[in-house]
Formats: structure tokens, sequence, C-alpha cells
């Protein structure tokens, strides 16, 4: 019986080609989306996942308070680690990282080459202990056992010696430090949070040496034993930590994240190393955006077979009465259906594989055909073909098959109304679901555009950036500083720890000594051209000093608004002030700039301060205000000036708008998902739009024909046919809006600096829906409007 549904189901697509054209394709494109989406939500769940001790690896947070409540920071001191290893059972391993520079490069020098590194780490021999990285070369478990000892990825060794097989060769860097390669480890998988393409021997740093409670600067994980209670060991951290530090120290408190939560859990938390971050809400949004694209393509598919399954009733008739039973009608309406879908979902599947490199493009991640074909996807795809056959075929499939063979040879009005306002609601359902994307896609965009052109109380553009840890470790910043200095395309330049978008120290601010809590400071040591070059408005007082003597132990600092405000002063109240913010006993503030924006947009204006305290932190980045002029000349200028002080050295800059810029990638990736996907959402709405108009222009050619003959116009046939699919169109967007309006104001909520939605989304979408509603539909109107009246008053 099967094999006949099959045979019937094929005859009929091949009997109707339009409509098998339209249905397929609908279908086609809205499961090629439908699977890319699942494909980047699929990767994003299976992030860490290839760790064999998953379980029982925890990362440390520290939570500590802010300005605006609890902050949740996700280093660590670098004494925290051996001392809850030593102080707890359950503890059996830990590892700090350290992202070299505080995540900036490092300058790399393999024989006589030189490269910039982005991904050097230092870490305990731990680390290798814990993630089960395999190892081609060298023992993972005692690869970072000693001092001066480093492993690299497969990729890194090729790259930088052209082999793998260089255990006890070396590596230079920053133009000082010497270490001997002791490992060669795979690369390490695009899903897992771990990014490090070279990892160091935390025992080289002087951090190991002298471990601190006060700074924390150092991802830790931590190995538990099986059936850890993690409260209890979160209880016993606290009270190693009252032990090694004084209450009226204790700045911050600690927790434990699961490793499976690290990847998807981390939204708001501070100063992560990795750059592999993701956001359970973006996968919540576009898992939500998959499933209504696969809604429009369903409610398509059963708009247009419901449609066109009007005209097979007398073939279902014939049927009833030689004896079909409602079971079988209903299984060869789902064969049919079945069959349309494993069409579609083939199609679907080349699509996929075609736009995989551009959706990976606009996705920033590394899917490959691989998973496209993998056991686990082919069996998500056949629920997914399962699912879509029951849920498309449910409505012509059960409607049809319960009818009488005298109802259905002879339809009585109510069950035509009946159908016709089935697919009407499926219209109005399918066009609100397209409306409800656009709008979300609109207000993104528009809350994008805000951000990017808000005053941030600094102005990043015609800046740039240069990696000067070489300059330091030569002993040549003050050459290099005066190089730039005197050229003619340099406006101002600034020698600074770092720069707003790129995290500097953290520190706590008092308004005096019985001020426990304080609030959090950041601080970046800098020089008195600071100011001129970043843009700043000083609203009290001078710049930093531009001579300081190595002798002078007064350290001058530079505060913005918000933290004079926390200290109770008004800017010119603070000028000439103590500071109590751990930058020792004679720091005094000098002056006060305005508040502007260092990190995201998504946080207000915390506390900030520049300073000249010469102990501890450096001034790694060379910031250089330019006229504008020719770019690429202007970098060749600055790399010929910058090689001109530090020869050999490797030339590593960026431009800090677009330094910004990157702190808005989640929401630009979805935004720009968004309105790719909503784009050929309405396509596939469009598409059922035009069958069902098609569908009534040939139900209603003699009625056409009738009008023709007696005198109606081409534009009153195209009217009259339009114009109730244009209200189905209004329906559904009075019934969109306000759902669109509740998401999207949910989603503003996680901006500290927002915009009011307004009309303007609304509006756009309206019209939009409208004119691509109006236009699919004329297309139909108008073709049979133009049609001779004759053929139509000719049929029986």
């Amino acid at each position: 019986m099967f094999k006949n549904h099959i045979k019937i189901a094929w005859r009929n697509l091949r009997s109707d080609p339009k409509f098998s054209v339209l249905n397929i394709l609908g279908l086609s494109v809205g499961l090629a989306i439908t699977l890319l989406l699942f494909l980047f939500i699929s990767h994003e769940r299976s992030f860490d996942t290839m760790y064999a001790q998953k379980e029982n690896i925890q990362r440390v947070l520290l939570f500590t308070d802010g300005d605006q409540g609890e902050e949740t920071w996700t280093n660590a001191p670098a004494a925290l680690a051996p001392a809850i290893v030593a102080d707890i059972p359950e503890v059996k391993k830990a590892s700090r990282m350290y992202r070299h520079n505080f995540g900036g490069n490092a300058f790399v020098k393999a024989g006589d080459e030189q490269f910039i590194e982005k991904d050097l780490y230092w870490a305990d021999a731990e680390l290798f202990q814990i993630f089960n990285v395999p190892f081609l070369r060298g023992n993972g478990q005692k690869a970072l056992d000693k001092p001066n000892a480093v492993a690299l990825s497969q990729s890194r060794a090729l790259q930088y010696f052209g082999t793998i097989d260089i255990i006890g060769k070396t590596l230079n860097i920053d133009n000082g430090l010497e270490l001997e390669v002791t490992g060669v480890y795979e690369d390490l998988p695009s899903n897992s949070t771990l990014d490090a393409a070279m990892v160091g021997s935390f025992k080289t740093l002087n951090f190991y040496k002298n471990p601190s409670w006060s700074n924390s600067s150092f991802e830790t994980y931590i190995y538990t034993v099986d059936n850890t209670n993690i409260d209890e060991v979160v209880s016993k951290i606290q009270t190693t930590l009252n032990k090694n530090v004084v209450k009226e120290d204790q700045w911050y408190s600690f927790g434990l994240q699961p490793l499976e939560e690290v990847h998807l859990y981390s939204g708001g938390y501070l100063d992560s190393y990795s750059k592999r971050d993701g956001d359970i809400n973006e996968v919540r949004n576009l898992t939500l955006l998959a499933f209504l694209i696969l809604i429009i393509a369903c409610i398509n598919y059963m708009n247009l077979t419901t449609a066109r399954s009007q005209k097979r009733t007398k073939d279902v008739g014939i049927s009833k009465t030689l004896g079909a039973s409602t079971q079988s009608l209903i299984l060869r309406f789902y064969t049919e259906t079945f069959l349309i879908t494993g069409i579609a979902i083939a199609l679907g599947i080349v699509l996929t594989i075609v736009a995989l490199p551009f959706f990976n493009d606009i996705t920033s991640r590394t899917i490959v055909v691989a998973e496209v074909l993998s056991p686990t996807f082919l069996f998500l795809l056949l629920g997914v073909w399962i699912i879509t056959t029951l849920v498309a075929g449910s409505y012509p499939a059960l409607h049809l098959s319960k009818f009488s063979p005298k109802e259905i040879m002879n339809p009585s009005p109510a069950r035509k109304g009946a159908a016709k306002l089935v697919r009407k609601g499926l219209v109005v359902v399918q066009f609100a679901a397209s409306v409800i994307l656009i709008v979300s896609v609109a207000v993104m965009y528009k809350q994008m555009t805000f951000m990017q052109t808000k005053d941030l109380g600094f102005n990043p553009n015609q800046v740039l950036a240069i990696n000067a840890t070489v300059a330091l470790e030569n002993k040549s910043e003050d050459a290099l500083l005066n190089k730039f200095k005197n050229n003619p395309i340099v406006q101002s330049v600034s020698l600074a720890q770092g720069y707003p978008g790129l995290g500097v120290s953290g520190r706590t601010l008092r308004k005096n000594d019985q001020d426990e809590s304080g609030t959090n400071l950041q601080t970046n040591h800098s020089d008195a051209a600071i100011v001129d070059v970043l843009n700043l408005k000083l609203l009290a007082g001078q710049p930093l000093p531009r001579v300081k003597q190595r002798s002078d132990t007064i350290v001058e600092v530079l505060l913005n608004k918000k933290a004079v405000a926390y200290l109770g002063l008004s800017p010119e109240e603070a000028i000439g002030k103590k500071i109590n913010a751990q930058l020792g006993s004679n720091a005094y503030i000098r002056g006060v700039v305005d508040d502007f924006n260092f990190t995201s947009l998504r946080a207000p204006i915390g506390a900030y301060a520049f300073h000249n305290r010469p102990i501890g932190e450096y001034k790694n980045y060379l910031l250089v205000r330019f006229r504008e002029s020719d770019l690429s000349t202007t970098l060749s200028t600055f790399e010929a000036d910058f090689k001109e002080i530090i020869p050999g050295g490797a030339f590593d800059y960026s431009f800090l708008d677009k330094n910004t810029e990157k702190l808005y990638e989640a929401e630009q990736r979805t935004a720009q998902i968004g309105l790719i996907f909503s784009i050929l959402a309405i396509f596939v709405a469009c598409l059922g739009l035009f069958g069902l108009a098609a569908f009534t222009a040939e139900q209603r050619d003699k009625e056409i024909g009738i009008r023709k003959v007696l005198g109606a116009s081409v534009f009153g046939i195209t009217k009259l046919l339009s114009t109730d699919f244009i209200k189905l169109v209004g329906i559904a967007l009075i019934i969109a809006f306000p759902l669109a309006y509740y998401v999207m104001n949910n989603w503003l909520q996680e901006f500290a600096y927002r915009i009011s939605i307004g009309w303007e989304p609304f509006i756009f979408t309206g019209l939009c829906a409208l004119f691509v509603a109006l236009l699919t539909v004329s297309l139909q109107s108008i073709k049979a409007a133009l049609r001779n009246p004759i053929g139509a008053l000719r049929k029986e």
C-alpha cells in the first residue's frame, strides 16, 4: 500500500509542476535556514564536551561590589590555587592561566624570523592534567613542570619551525625571555573554551614566585574528586580566604562555575581571557528564530496543499466510495507530504553546504561540512523530517479525510467557508511571525546605530594603538615616543598601559579608612598626553605632569567624574585631595575628566583613573592620534618610524574605533543573521501567498470573465482580488506589533544605554510587509485580469 501511495504522490507532483516547485522551494529554503541555525546552536552547545573529565572541572569566579551592584569576575588572585589544593581534600588539582601582558600580543622570535602571537598563555603544569589535551610530542603531564618551558600547538609549531619535531628548540619572547619547547599538542578544537596557541610555564613569571591575594588577574580552574558537593567546596574556599586575608582587606568572595556553563553562561562576567565567549541568550534567540522559520515553511506548505486539495475532492470522494478508509487517506496525504519534505530536505542540505562558508563569516565560527553529515546531525535531520511531515501534512490529511463521500462530492458552503477561514488564519500566523522577525531586526539595527554614533566621552577615531612591549624590553620607549612626536602626521602621542575597550588594572577606591567595601576602580598607568590623544574633557585641575623624576614618590592621579562623585566631592573640590585607591600613601588627585564609556554600553560608566605610579604596571601601548591622510601611506610611515627605533621588531597595531566595535560583535552577529533570515522568511511566506493568489484567481476564473465582459477594468479586478489578502496582512500586523514590542523591549533591558523603540520600526515593517504582499498578490491578480474571458466562460 505504501508503495502505491508513493506512486500516487509522485504522480500528483508531476501533474502540477507550479505547485510542486513552490512547495519544494519554500520548504527547502525554510529547512536550509533551520539547518544552518541548528548547526550553530549545536556547535555552541558542544563547547568543552571533548574533555573526558569535564564533570569534575570548575572555574573559580570572584564576586565583588560595583557601582551598580555585585560584579562577577572570571579571574582570581595568584595565591588562591596553591592554597585551596593544600587546604581542601576535594580539590585534587588547580591551575592558573594568565594571558600574556593581560591580553596583549607577544613578539616571538624563532631563529631569524619574528612573529606576532595573539594567543600566548602562561599556566601551571596542572593545566594539561585537568584538560586532557592530546600531545603529539613531549609529555603533556610534565611539559610545564620547569621554568622557561613552553608547549606549542601543532599549527604554531609548523608556522614557527616547519615541523613538529622541535623538542629542545628555543623561542625568544619580547626580545628578552628565552623559552625551551617541551611539548607539541594538537590544535585545540574550535568548540573549546581554551584557545591557547602557546602555553608557557607559570613558574617563569614573578607572579609564581610572589603570589598575591590582592591582584586578581588569573583565570583559575580546579579539578575535584567524583561526587563532590560544590557548595561545601565554596564554603571551604571562604575558610581558606579568611585564613590568609584579614576581613577588612577582603573586597571579594569566591564561587565556582561548572565547565559546561563557562561558554554560554558567562554573559556579563568581567575579565574573561578566552575570545570564544558565547551567549545563552543568543542561542535562545536563534533557536526561536529557527522554529519560527520552520513554522513559516510548514504553514506555507499547509496553505498551498489545502488550497490545491480542493481540486482533488472528487478524487478523494471516489476513493471513499470505492472503500478507502479514513486511515488510508490520512496515510496517503502524509506520504505525499513525506515525499515532498524529503525532496526539500535533500535540496535544503545542498543549500546548507553551499551557504556554510558565508554563514561561518557572519557568525565568526568554524563549522565544517563534516558536521552537516555527522551521525548526530543526520539523526537530528531525521527528526526534523518527521516533525515537518507531521506538522505540515496535518491539516490537509486530517481535514479532507474525515468527510463522507457525499459531503466531499457536494461540499456545503459551511465546509468551504471553514476551509477558507483556516487558510486565512494560516496566512495571518505566517505573516505575523515574519513581521515579528523584521521588527526585531529593525530594533536591533537601531540600537547598533545608536551605540556606534553615541558620544562615548572620548574620540576613538584617527587613533592607532601600537604594541610597545618590545620598546620597553629594549629601554627605548622614550626614543620611540619622541620619534612619533616629530612626525608631522601625528597630532599627539601617549604611552599608556591600555585604552578604552581593553582591560587595565582593577583596584578599590575608598572614601576613607572606614569605607570597608569601597567601589571598583579601573586604573591606567599613562602619561600627560593621554587627555589629548583620547580627546577627554578636563573638568578641573591639570593633566598628569609631562616630566616626572624617577626619585619623585608623589603619585598624581586623574579621576573621572564618576569616581569623584563616589568620594562625595565636586571636580573642583577634589583637586589636591589625597586618594585611597591602593596607589600608595602619597597619591593625590591632580585633575578630573568628564565621564567616558571605557567598556561596552551594556554597562553603566564606572570609576576610572589615570596615574603615573611607576611600580608594577607597564605602559605597553603607544597611542597615536594622527591627522586625516591616505591610510596606507600613514601606516607605512608609522611602521618605518617604529622599525627605525626597533630594527627587526614586529609592527603590531590596531585602530581604537575598530576595537570599540568589537565590544558589540554578538549583537551585530545576531542582527546580521536575523536580517538575512528574516528576508528569506518573508520570501518563503510570499511563495505561499503567491500560490494562494493563483489558486484564488483560478477559482474565480469564470467570475473574472463575466466581470470583464460587463466592462470591469484591469485595475478594478486587481483591486478585487488583492483586497482580501491585504486585509489578512493588516490583521497580521495588528497581532505581531504588540508581541514584537514586548520581545524587543525585554532585549533592550540588557543595555545600560538604550534607545526607545519608537514607531519607526513598526511603520517601516508595516509598509514593507504590505508592499511585498501587494506586489506578490498583484502579479497573479493582473495576470488573471488580463486573461481572455472567453476561455473562462467556456469552462464547464
